[in-house]
């Protein structure tokens, strides 16, 4: 089982960066996880809504670029799916059973993710209709795969 995970930005924040590092470690007898980055791009404090679009097309492109076509792909977005951490454990194993051995989750850049990438998803999830940092979200995101897992595995850690 492959898992990668593609963010906009760079993780600066040491406390984030060092519970990436535990999840990763903890998931690492389950799958092989992969954290890349891609550059976010830059933009001014107040831009037109065709400047946003733009912005998120660049980010868009670097995204998808690391992304294969044989790849399950999961976008974090906020009109996605909500499910609870079961349902998501039960889709994991269910995606895994039937030949899926690659998981890849996007998060995109403080403005979302552009059209083509929500267009590549196989599955827009949501986290809820709160705004979260999408550096937090890494780290919500990466906890709750690991989650899955332990659920998938009769642990007791989900309790």
């Amino acid at each position: 089982m492959n898992i990668k995970i593609v963010c906009v930005g760079k993780l600066k924040e040491k406390y984030f960066k060092d519970a990436i590092v535990e999840y990763q470690k903890r998931l690492s007898r389950f799958a092989k996880v992969q954290v890349i980055e891609v550059p976010d791009e830059k933009a001014p404090e107040k831009f037109s809504a065709a400047e946003q679009e733009n912005v998120k097309k660049i980010e868009g492109q670097r995204i998808l670029s690391k992304i294969k076509d044989k790849e399950y792909v999961f976008v974090t977005a906020i009109n996605g799916k909500q499910r609870t951490s079961e349902e998501f454990a039960h889709e994991i194993k269910d995606l895994t059973t039937y030949g899926h051995s690659d998981l890849t989750f996007i998060i995109g850049g403080s403005l979302g993710t552009s059209s083509e990438v929500d267009k590549r998803a196989d599955d827009l999830m949501s986290f809820g209709e709160m705004t979260l940092p999408h550096q937090l979200m890494r780290v919500v995101l990466i906890e709750q795969i690991y989650r899955g897992f332990m659920i998938n595995s009769g642990s007791p850690y989900h309790k």
